[in-house]
Formats: structure tokens, C-alpha cells, sequence
């Protein structure tokens, strides 16, 4: 490989080469276009401390635009010679700048370079998951409200047990995501910290401004210590792995819950057959494999932070290159969870529930504890109401009176919608 921003005369062997960069080349293309977006702000820096003249920026503003130009419209290539996008990025600017183009470098290494596009991509991912969960949110609050008053069998151990409703179960996933965004939020602040200036870890003799870097990119906060910025590596990529990792715990249960209640044994929901599938052999079926991928997808997601503590958990202080590999685990999940997010909204919005579920007599037990509040109410000791219940449950005399009469927060009769809403907009609202 020619082309390498560490080249002093000598080159490594193709298979060093090729095991070394991997498909580092690949996903370097997701960040393309936030190693300009750096370069920009550095640039600019650097002419404020009297690296480049003010014509030197206009010039190299104008090349690094270009080159953002060619990013969006897709049009912008990593040549096979080419080791990175960094190199990439300089490599342009020289051929249609000549030396100037390799100023841009001054007072960088590549390690805060792709750490600032890491973050920089990072928090743009994030944005993107917020607005993906705020809209699988909003159709599981109106499917909530929608079917409020539609009882069905809730389980523990497996069993039946008591009384819910689909408003209960759409919610509970509704409020579930909530949670998660408070995640989102945390590793949303956790990488929105510039790293840019702390070099290869140790600084830099360059007179640098970090604050004026700091607000150009728009980051929040900085990584003061520059070792600190260092061992931000890694850090970032778990925060992030982690609150991923809730959302997808949350669509894996909703998944299963999905199989379940699909099931001919259940028929709690059903869709239609255009987003169901069949079976080469059983004309009958239609398979829930849209859910059963999605699970199989969140446990994908789930598994990565802890595949990036196997990663970093064993490093000392300072640059390795096993760094590299977190962009092999992260980006792959990122696109899982944004293809899931996406998948699961799409198949809501055609789900169709079931009415009569209850009028079963298989179901006819979930209202024990209905009768027994009911004895207790009206002055019987709850113990003695309780015994009396089981008894007739097992003289088979219990008889089931199918109403229920929940009214405290969060319950069947008080689903808590507009609450609910409240604190997802708390949570989703870290910066634009």
C-alpha cells in the first residue's frame, strides 16, 4: 500500500497489510464525511495560531468543501492504495493543492483524528436512534390508547395469572423504551467531549486552541486531559454499545412476546399474510419470521458491548492497535439496531389484536384475585378471602366475574399515557 500518512520509505508486506487494515477501509467510508467536517474546524484553528495564512484556509476550506461535496453525492472513492480516509482526505487536497495539502496534519496524529470522527459519528448516530425510537414510541402510545379496553391474559412463571389489556402491554413497552432513552442520553453526553489536540495521547508542542476546536465542532464539553482523550477510546464505543444494547433488549422481549401471542394456541394478534411467511412443506402456515429475526438481530446488538469489554478490558494506557476492531464491532450493530427500530414500527402499524380473547373459559382463574379484592372490600380479612377463593377454585365453584376495576397509576383503568409521554420527552432531549 503506497499511500500511508506513516511512510518513511519503506512499506509492509500485503498480508501485513491486509491483516492489519482489515475492513477498516470499509467502514472508514461511514466516516467520511466527519474527517472533513475535523479538518475543517482544524484548519481553522491552526491559521488563528499562525500555522497557515489566511489565504492557505481560504484554499484549504474550499478543497475540504469539495471533498464534502463529492461524500454526498457519493461520488468521493477510497482509492485501493490508500491505507484510511485520513490518508485519503490529504492525499486530494495535495494533488489539487500540491504541498499545502499536507499542512492539514499539523499538530494532529491519527489517533485524536479518529477519535473526533468516532465521536463526531457517534453523536450523529445517536441522533438518528432518538428519532427512530421517538417514532416507534409514538405507535405503541396509540396502539396503547387505541386498544385500552381490550382485555387479555397476563402471565407469571408462564401462567396464567391475571388480568392485563393490550393498553397495558403496549405501554409497558412504550415506557420500557423510555428508559432506554435515558441511556441514549448518557452515552449521548459521555462522547460529546472533543478529543481533537491531544495528538497521539501526550499533547503536542503546537501552540493549539482546544477550546476554539471545542465550539466549531459543536461539542458540549472536551477531553481535558490528553490521556484522559486517549483512553476515551473504547469508553465511547461502550456507552454507546450499552444503550443500543437496552433498546435492543426491549424490541428482543417485544419480539417474543410477538411469537407468542401468533402462535395458533394464542391468537392474541395476528398481520397480514403479506408480512408473515409460509412454509414449503405445511400449506397451514404463517410464520412470524420478521419477529424471529428481530430477536435474533437484538441479541446480535446486546452481544456487543460485551465483545468491546473483551476488547479493551486488558489494555494498559495509550494506543493499541486492537482499537481498530471496535469499528468492526460497533458499526455492524448500529445498522442492526436502526434496521430493527425501523422493522418494528413498519409491522405496527398493520398489527390487528384480538377482542374476544376472554370470553375463553380457559381464562376464567385470571380473575381470582378480582374476587378476592372484592371480599375484602366489602369487609371480609383478606387471608380469609383468599382461602375461601381457593377453595371454590378447587371444588371447581368458582365462578368468574369478568370485570376489572383498576384505577391507580399505571394500572388497566389509568394507563398513565400522558406521563409516560413526559418522560420520554425528558429523556430525548439531549442536543439537536
Amino acid at each position: 500500500m503506497a499511500n500511508t500518512l506513516w511512510s518513511k520509505g519503506t512499506a509492509a508486506t500485503d498480508m501485513v497489510e491486509n491483516f492489519t487494515v482489515g475492513n477498516d477501509r470499509i467502514l472508514d467510508r461511514k466516516l467520511a464525511r466527519f474527517d472533513v467536517i475535523g479538518s475543517k474546524a482544524h484548519i481553522k484553528m491552526l491559521e488563528s495560531i499562525g500555522l497557515l495564512t489566511k489565504e492557505e484556509l481560504e484554499k484549504l476550506t474550499a478543497g475540504l468543501d469539495q471533498i464534502l461535496g463529492e461524500i454526498e453525492a457519493g461520488t468521493f472513492v477510497l482509492e485501493d492504495d490508500v491505507e484510511d480516509i485520513h490518508s485519503q482526505v490529504e492525499l486530494l487536497l495535495t494533488r489539487r493543492l500540491g504541498d499545502m495539502g499536507k499542512k492539514i496534519h499539523s499538530g494532529r496524529s491519527r489517533n485524536d483524528q479518529v477519535l473526533v470522527d468516532v465521536k463526531l459519528f457517534l453523536r450523529d448516530e445517536l441522533k438518528n436512534v432518538r428519532n427512530e425510537t421517538l417514532a416507534l414510541f409514538e405507535t405503541l402510545q396509540k396502539l396503547s390508547e387505541k386498544y385500552k379496553g381490550i382485555l387479555i391474559p397476563g402471565y407469571t412463571h408462564g401462567q396464567v395469572a391475571m388480568p392485563s389489556s393490550f393498553g397495558l402491554w403496549f405501554g409497558a413497552y412504550a415506557e420500557s423504551l423510555a428508559d432506554d432513552m435515558f441511556l441514549v442520553a448518557g452515552a449521548y453526553n459521555a462522547i460529546d467531549q472533543n478529543p481533537l489536540g491531544s495528538a497521539a495521547g501526550y499533547g503536542n508542542s503546537f501552540p493549539l486552541n482546544r477550546t476554539m476546536t471545542t465550539e466549531l465542532l459543536g461539542f458540549g464539553d472536551m477531553d481535558y486531559n490528553v490521556v484522559a482523550a486517549a483512553l476515551s477510546r473504547g469508553k465511547a464505543e461502550r456507552a454507546v454499545a450499552a444503550a443500543i444494547g437496552g433498546i435492543a433488549l426491549t424490541l428482543n422481549r417485544f419480539a417474543a412476546d410477538c411469537c407468542l401471542y401468533m402462535c395458533p394456541n394464542f391468537r392474541f394478534i395476528s398481520f397480514p399474510d403479506s408480512l408473515t411467511t409460509g412454509s414449503s412443506i405445511m400449506p397451514h402456515k404463517k410464520n412470524p419470521d420478521v419477529w424471529e429475526i428481530m430477536r435474533g438481530k437484538c441479541n446480535r446488538v446486546m452481544a456487543c458491548e460485551n465483545e468491546i469489554n473483551m476488547l479493551v478490558g486488558n489494555l494498559q494506557h495509550g494506543y493499541h492497535r486492537d482499537l481498530q476492531l471496535l469499528k468492526d464491532i460497533l458499526f455492524p450493530a448500529l445498522d442492526l439496531i436502526h434496521e430493527c427500530l425501523a422493522m418494528a414500527d413498519y409491522m405496527l402499524q398493520e398489527i390487528r389484536v384480538r377482542e374476544d380473547i376472554l370470553d375463553e373459559k380457559i381464562y376464567d382463574y385470571l380473575f381470582t384475585v378480582e374476587e378476592v379484592n372484592r371480599r375484602a372490600l366489602a369487609g371480609m380479612p383478606f387471608r380469609d378471602a383468599y382461602k375461601s377463593v381457593g377453595i371454590e377454585v378447587n371444588e371447581g365453584r368458582f365462578h368468574a366475574e369478568k370485570t376489572v376495576n383498576h384505577s391507580h397509576e399505571g394500572s388497566i383503568g389509568n394507563l398513565c399515557t400522558e406521563r409516560i409521554k413526559a418522560k420520554m420527552e425528558k429523556a430525548a432531549a439531549f442536543p439537536e
